[in-house]
């Protein structure tokens, strides 16, 4: 009878165990669904699944050329996912992905025989895709061991809601929208273009099987830092496509004998093309957006841009190639008199700096902090063949960066303003400053043809002559302009083609003292200056510190009819959804500046700097034969360096010169405007010539004049004054004459 009853005792006492080892997992499943540990995400808020998705800028002919983001992210629909990748994925994550709800009891429990029974640590997991989706959407707030089962069991009560609101296909799409794939890249398509710079839709199965393969350990099986690991797991991801029946064992060897081979592109805010010009326009997006109450970094803008990516590849190759070679010269011409070598000058750049100013607040000496700024370490300089690891000092950096020549250059379409190049310096990673829209610099003799095209309009002939001689002004207290020609040129008087031309100052100066100061301001305010201009003569010969955005806006009007066009980066943004947000709308045609006929005339004036003046290296030394008009410009004491090119579709104007204003070039040679700004534009067509792709512009040719019109230009382009050159050259002869203006 004991034994009886101790028997149901124990039976009684093993079937409450049971029953407690039963009903407690039961119980804690509850306890999470209910949202004791946590609320769990409902049915509608599954259904309505929102990315942060990066914004992407896009050049004039399509190419991606930035984005903007918190999180590198471009989701996709699945048709646009090849069936290869789906099949990677699937071969090697979760092989009965279309076999279960959601959570694979099968293979969980294989998982938990061979890794908690054998040991067996390679035994993988036991997660199903959908299970992960549902990690990535709502990413663990606790990874502690005490809270594993409480994430798992959440994990998997989510995935059974994603696959009652979902089909297995979109599952897979939120899946490759949402996985990490390591350096801040999320989803799919950003991981496509950033490793093979490629959409997803173009993914050979080789390439797929290596972004698959990183999901893994996206660090581990980085393919860029870790080939032959990443090599590794891809033949793996090959093999089991393969047990998977979804490629063939021929196929299978075949392309696990293929190399690894990356087309990286990282899309850095301070790398890739046009980083000046992407930065405008993340500016001009910005200002948009505040209005509209958008986050350009989260909500996945499509911004189409004016940018031409063939052209600005090409001028930064243009560009590359002339700085190089120009920093040589630069630096050669100075030698060992070079400024930046001069202690004085380089502790006079050290005392700008907010460190030198902290140390003099907190009481160091002038040696302590000498001292300080002397110590050696190691240092990155920028220079023309790649970043340079060297040992240096504070006062070594200051040095180097000193002597940097840099660069602006703007290309727009004449007739809409859009910009078709933007080079705004040499080097975005080191020199954040864009000369194209924020820098103002003296542009010297570029702004010569409004003070021409004001005479023309007031009066004065193209066959007027004017003396080259050097005259001092008393009225502005002996101001006395003059020539960097040889000296016989006094004694001649210029036709304006020829003084334009060849760039006599004295005879611009000339003209717009019989012209008047106020109408050539005027006249300048109606070509698109915005920028106050100083009210004195020397204006003529370019003193005016005018952004480069104006000039291209002056030198637009010689095409666009005599009415200026503003320069404009942004021609669309779209939604995420396809939606048109803004359209850029062309401008209202403003009146002409000035008359149609004085228009081809100076346009005739300007071809004549290319064919016969300042400009014609372009000819002689280029090659170039297509039809174009131009100004050079060179600043007092060769500060900057200036080039404005016209042809019929394409406006460029270049600048060149130092940030530091107290340093110019050595020497008028190597300075001048056709020397040192030109070439940049030179090059570039070289190679627009090159491509068939630019003959639209590049064949484009100027109207003709008319036969009035070459009558106004018939006569001589110089005269010679006899007189002048007896009266001034012989020393019994009256002495010098000042002139009033």
């Amino acid at each position: 009878m004991k034994t009886s009853a101790k028997k149901k005792k124990l039976l009684k006492i093993a079937a409450i165990v049971l029953a407690t080892a039963l009903l407690l997992p039961l119980l804690f499943v509850f306890a999470v669904y209910i949202g004791v540990f946590g609320k769990l995400p409902t049915k509608q808020e599954l259904a309505t699944i929102e990315h942060q998705q990066a914004s992407e800028v896009y050049s004039a002919d399509g190419f991606l050329i930035g984005k903007f983001y918190l999180n590198d992210r471009q989701p996709i629909p699945l048709k646009r996912m090849p069936q290869n990748l789906l099949q990677a994925l699937i071969s090697i994550e979760d092989e009965r992905f279309y076999d279960h709800n959601g959570i694979d009891l099968k293979s969980m429990f294989r998982v938990a025989f061979k890794s908690i029974l054998l040991g067996d640590k390679s035994a993988g997991g036991g997660s199903t895709l959908t299970q992960q989706l549902a990690k990535n959407l709502y990413p663990r707030s606790e990874r502690t061991s005490k809270n594993i089962a409480v994430n798992k069991v959440k994990e998997m009560l989510i995935a059974k809601r994603l696959e009652t609101n979902y089909d297995k296909n979109k599952v897979l799409e939120l899946y490759l929208n949402t996985v990490s794939f390591g350096d801040n890249t999320y989803g799919i398509e950003a991981a496509a273009r950033k490793f093979f710079d490629k959409p997803t839709d173009s993914l050979l199965i080789e390439e797929s099987a290596v972004l698959v393969g990183m999901l893994k350990a996206t660090y581990g099986y980085n393919p860029r830092l870790f080939p032959e690991r990443s090599l590794e797991r891809r033949n793996l991801v090959l093999y089991n496509m393969q047990r998977n029946s979804f490629i063939a064992e021929e196929e299978k060897d075949s392309l696990q004998q293929l190399p690894l081979v990356l087309n990286y592109r990282d899309y850095d805010h301070n790398n890739g093309i046009a980083p000046y010009f992407r930065e405008a326009v993340r500016k001009e997006l910005l200002a948009w957006a505040n209005d509209k109450d958008v986050n350009i970094y989260t909500s996945g803008l499509k911004i189409q841009t004016t940018l031409h990516y063939g052209m600005q590849q090409l001028a930064e190759e243009a560009m590359t190639e002339h700085m190089k070679k120009l920093q040589k010269q630069f630096e050669d011409g100075y030698g060992k008199r070079a400024p930046w070598l001069s202690k004085k000058s380089i502790m006079k750049a050290a005392k700008k700096l907010s460190k030198y100013k902290h140390w003099q607040q907190v009481g160091l000496s002038e040696k302590q902090i000498q001292d300080s700024l002397s110590i050696k370490r190691k240092m990155t300089f920028p220079t023309y063949n790649g970043e340079e690891e060297v040992m240096a000092n504070s006062l070594d950096s200051l040095q180097h960066f000193m002597k940097f020549l840099n660069v602006g250059s703007i290309g727009i379409h004449p007739k809409s303003g859009a910009v078709n190049t933007w080079i705004g310096g040499v080097n975005f990673s080191y020199f954040k400053y864009d000369h194209v829209n924020q820098s103002k610099r003296q542009v010297g003799s570029t702004f010569k043809p409004i003070v021409y095209l004001t005479a023309l309009e007031n009066g004065v002939a193209p066959c007027d002559y004017f003396s080259a001689r050097e005259v001092e002004y008393q009225n502005l207290k002996g101001w006395s302009p003059s020539n960097s020609g040889n000296k016989d040129e006094a004694y001649l008087n210029y036709s304006l083609e020829e003084a334009l031309s060849q760039s006599v100052n004295t005879v611009t100066v000339k003209v717009l003292e019989k012209t008047g100061l106020e109408r050539v301001l005027a006249q300048a305010t109606e070509m698109g200056i915005q920028t106050d201009l100083p009210k004195e003569p020397s204006i003529a010969l370019g003193t005016g510190e005018i952004p480069m955005t104006e000039m291209a806006s002056v030198y637009s009007s010689f095409i666009n009819h005599g009415r200026p066009i503003r320069p404009y980066i942004i021609q669309q943004i779209r939604s995420y959804q396809d939606s048109v947000l803004y359209k850029h709308q062309q401008e209202k045609p403003v009146t002409s500046a000035y008359s149609e006929d004085n228009r081809k005339i100076m346009l005739h004036m300007m071809q004549s700097v290319v064919n016969n003046g300042t400009a014609s290296r372009l000819r002689s030394s280029y090659g170039l034969k297509n039809a174009i008009a131009g100004k050079t410009g060179t600043t007092q004491n060769n500060k900057d360096a200036w080039f404005a090119a016209i042809t019929p579709k394409y406006v460029n104007i270049t600048w060149v010169g130092l940030d530091n204003h107290e340093i110019g070039f050595s020497n008028t040679a190597i300075g001048q405007g056709a020397n040192a700004a030109l070439p940049v534009f030179a090059k570039l067509y070289q190679k627009m010539n090159a491509e068939a792709q630019f003959d639209s512009i590049t064949k484009a040719i100027f109207s003709p004049l008319t036969p009035e019109q070459q009558a106004k230009l018939a006569c001589d382009p110089i005269k010679k004054d006899g007189f002048l050159k007896r009266l001034f050259t012989n020393p019994k002869k009256k002495k010098k004459k000042k002139f009033r203006g």
